[in-house]
């Protein structure tokens, strides 16, 4: 058997199984891909190149175990691994943190230009989990050292393979903090968090893979804002002058943006086409109560 062919076979698997990908990949196609070039230690994206190449019967076997898994348990692929993906680098993750899927990502890749109006010295990542955009932060900066946070000491032991995996462990150093809790007297020129923000209701309704991550690094109350309320509120007192606030809402921007009708939100474009990053300098917090 062929990678092409074990890529088809597990592709038209994943299909009539109706799996919700939402993890790192989009479609069966890719999902397949991910899994097929993760055993043949091959790049997903390259695995095309690769159609011909024969496969060993134990790592025929082991795809098909994996994709086995996939299809009856509902558990994302990532967890399969222990390996996710983000900006095209590679991340270890398990159950004690969220698959990293943030939309920050893609507006590091130019260094928040032309919303970020000073150097970087020091960042902060709130709400890390398993530490991929710390990581991101300090390769974009390579100047600053970055703090980066988590209320859960679960996700922070995670947060530490991906520091040390990156060689960054004297840049980047982990806090455990509730939010802001542990930072008095710090000032960062810029704020990154990807917090919880899915509501009540959208959360009994998710499919059965985001059961498989940690609950609360998703839930963010009725309306999905309990913890950017508390990030709006306090973050003008982290931040230095024209410093900059970077925060992920995903669905919950409608109910922000009648929240907190008088700011002035920001959305760059990412891939995610309706907007769901906002930026916010210092300055323009000053009216939040």
């Amino acid at each position: 058997m062929t990678a092409g062919e074990l890529l088809r076979d597990t592709a038209r698997r994943f299909r009539a199984a109706r799996l919700h990908y939402g993890h790192g990949t989009a479609n069966a196609r890719d999902e397949a891909a991910w899994l097929v070039g993760h055993v043949l230690g091959i790049h997903p994206g390259d695995i095309h190149l690769h159609r011909d190449k024969p496969v060993s019967g134990r790592q025929a076997a082991r795809i098909r175990r994996l994709a086995a898994r996939r299809v009856h348990e509902r558990i994302p692929l990532a967890y399969l691994l222990r390996e996710a993906w983000l900006d095209g680098r590679t991340f270890h993750v398990d159950r004690r943190v969220i698959v990293p899927r943030s939309y920050i990502s893609e507006l590091l890749r130019d260094r928040l230009r032309p919303w970020l109006q000073r150097p970087v010295r020091r960042a902060l990542d709130l709400c890390t989990g398993s530490g991929c955009l710390a990581v991101l932060l300090a390769q974009a900066f390579p100047h600053a050292r970055v703090d980066a946070t988590d209320r859960s000491a679960r996700a922070l032991d995670v947060a530490r393979i991906n520091v040390k995996r990156y060689r960054l462990g004297v840049r980047v150093r982990l806090l455990r903090s509730d939010l802001f809790e542990a930072l008095a007297g710090r000032r960062y020129d810029l704020i990154v968090s990807n917090p919880p923000y899915v509501d009540a209701r959208t959360l009994r309704a998710l499919p059965p893979e985001y059961g498989c991550e940690p609950a609360d690094a998703l839930a963010a109350g009725a309306d999905g804002l309990d913890f950017v309320r508390t990030i709006l509120a306090q973050a003008r007192r982290y931040l230095m002058p024209r410093g900059l606030l970077v925060c992920e809402v995903g669905d919950a921007r409608r109910a922000l943006e009648r929240a907190y009708p008088r700011l002035p939100f920001l959305w760059p474009a990412t891939s995610e086409r309706r907007g769901c990053v906002f930026v916010l300098e210092r300055e323009q917090l000053a009216p939040v109560r």
